[in-house]
């Protein structure tokens, strides 16, 4: 298409042509050279007399200077001597004597440490820039130091811009992010256990940091969960992401936690349902976690993973193990059988249960990372606490750290003397048929004289044994075995067997012969429950509160 000829009809197109001509018209008139003025710049009068307006290359340095609205200073030489202000500069902080040398003149760039600025420029030859102070009259300034040559003598151009409105602004913003990140904070925190459960064989410390100065906290979390008969459920684990809705995820995760150990199930177990709930509340969220189990009367710390790091554990001669295997995906990747290890957890005992944020580290390997938390671990001696606080320390966890940091660590102490005393075990081998119940009712009024309990505990003792072994004999399988034990708080007592039916509560009708064994139990014990075994069996319990003192 020929634009040409189309664009000689567009509106203005005719009116522009002919101006163009009158513009050469005119200019072949003046034989002097001189150019028209332009519309604005004409005299009133209506002559096309060039007005006498300097050029901006004809004005004085000085002179642009002083128009300009930024505060503007000229020092020379190597003690910056005073040789202009500009106008603006002078409305700001009023007149300054010239000559004078920039420590005594300028005594504002000296309250705002900007004199060692000004000899770095000069020695360099380089500009430099200080932005965001706050001048004496209380306004924000961002300075920029331009080294200049001005009659064979160097100098720096001071240039000062007024950024009191975006300095407000950025301060609102990080006044309100202070406050978002305080809520995250508090909200994560909420979520944790405000205080941790206090198991008779174990002493537990936990810390939890947030990480960075960012409103968007991560999902890490932690658990102590005391499940009856001496033994206890650890759990630690880490939300992928950050953030509120990590944050939510992470405080369900921990609530199912909970609920599914009250159910007395293997780790590797607990870790499945955990799993297949995780894909529910989101699929595009996976988290890792570890949930172990204490038994101290097996002196182990049964485990199953999920993606997570391996707990340490230092033994009572100070050598460090990892708990490296077995390890399945995180939680929410789903088609994963999930299988429980365990690692010794003896007395003298410590075991740090942990996440990413403590050994993780973008310029090491995560392996050097772990390797460095076992010789910390090595060293570290003292209290659960005193340990906690030894490993952050040693991570070099800060403030401003960059990821969020959990660590649970725990400790099986050795007791002796009178603390070993308040610790006791006894056991019996059920061998036999029905004879068996006299002899373990003789075993256990026996072992409860001996550890010299009252009269009313002593006799609820031995019923609460007569009952659940008489149950096991009824319904259970060989081998079956008796086991009594005392903590410093509580009486407890167990009875295993060789089948892994688990017996329920129920009411018996008054013409039924068997069925009361269970209700007599949990009617005179403080607590009871009943779990599977490892190796097959279950496991019937019941405990006893002990008197304070």
């Amino acid at each position: 298409m020929n634009f040409t000829r189309w664009s000689a009809r567009l509106p203005g197109t005719q009116r522009r042509a002919a101006a163009r001509t009158d513009a050469t018209t005119t200019t072949d008139r003046l034989t002097d050279g001189s150019v028209p003025a332009a519309r604005a710049e004409q005299p009133a009068d209506g002559t096309t007399a060039t007005l006498g307006v300097p050029a901006v290359d004809e004005l004085p340095v000085r002179a642009v200077l002083d128009r300009v609205p930024a505060l503007v200073a000229l020092v020379h030489g190597p003690d910056h001597r005073l040789a202009h202000v500009n106008d603006a500069y002078t409305a700001a902080f009023g007149p300054r004597p010239v000559g004078t040398p920039a420590a005594d003149a300028l005594p504002e760039l000296k309250e705002l440490g900007l004199l060692p600025l000004l000899d770095q420029v000069l020695r360099s030859g380089r500009p430099r820039t200080l932005k965001s102070r706050k001048g004496p009259d209380g306004r924000s300034y961002t300075f920029t130091c331009t080294p200049v040559t001005e009659g064979g003598t160097s100098g720096v151009l001071i240039f000062a811009t007024d950024v009191t409105d975006h300095a407000e602004a950025a301060e609102r913003l990080r006044a309100s992010e202070r406050r978002q990140r305080e809520t995250a904070v508090t909200l994560q925190r909420s979520l944790l256990p405000q205080e941790l459960e206090e198991p008779d064989d174990l002493r537990i410390a936990a810390t939890y940091h947030p990480g960075g100065t960012e409103a968007a906290v991560g999902g890490d979390w932690y658990d102590v969960i005391t499940l009856g008969g001496g033994r206890t459920a650890l759990v630690i684990g880490d939300v992928m992401g950050r953030g509120v809705r990590a944050a939510a995820v992470m405080g369900q995760l921990r609530t199912a936690v909970r609920a599914y150990a009250r159910l007395d199930l293997p780790p590797h177990e607990v870790l499945q349902l955990l799993d297949g709930l995780a894909t529910e509340i989101d699929a595009n969220q996976i988290a890792t976690c570890v949930y172990a189990v204490h038994d101290p009367n097996e002196g182990r710390l049964m485990y199953a993973s999920a993606g997570h790091l391996p707990i340490l554990v230092r033994d009572e001669n100070g050598i460090v193990h990892r708990a490296d295997e077995p390890t399945g995906p995180p939680l929410g990747t789903g088609g994963w059988m999930h299988a429980s290890g365990s690692i010794p957890l003896t007395p003298g005992s410590t075991a740090v249960l942990y996440t990413d944020g403590l050994v993780e580290r973008r310029d090491e390997d995560l392996d050097e990372g772990i390797a460095a938390l076992e010789r910390a671990l090595a060293g570290a001696t003292g209290s659960p606490q005193v340990v906690c606080d030894r490993l952050v320390r040693s991570a070099g966890v800060t403030a401003d750290h960059a990821d969020d940091v959990a660590v649970l660590v725990l400790q099986h102490p050795a007791r002796t003397g009178p603390a070993g005393e308040l610790f006791r075990n006894a056991a019996l081998e059920l061998l036999g048929g029905i004879e068996a119940a006299p002899r373990a009712r003789a075993f256990a009024s026996g072992v409860l004289t001996s550890w010299r309990f009252p009269t009313e505990l002593h006799d609820l003792g031995v019923l609460a044994a007569s009952e659940l072994v008489a149950n096991s004999l009824q319904h259970g399988l060989p081998p079956m075995r008796l086991r009594l034990r005392r903590t410093d708080r509580r009486l407890i007592i167990e009875v295993t067997d060789g089948d892994d039916h688990l017996p329920r509560r129920r009411r018996a009708e008054p013409a039924d012969e068997s069925g009361r064994g269970i209700s007599i139990v949990a009617t005179i014990a403080s607590n009871w429950g009943c779990r599977r075994t490892p190796g097959g069996g279950k496991a019937v319990w019941c405990e006893f509160a002990l008197p304070k003192g």
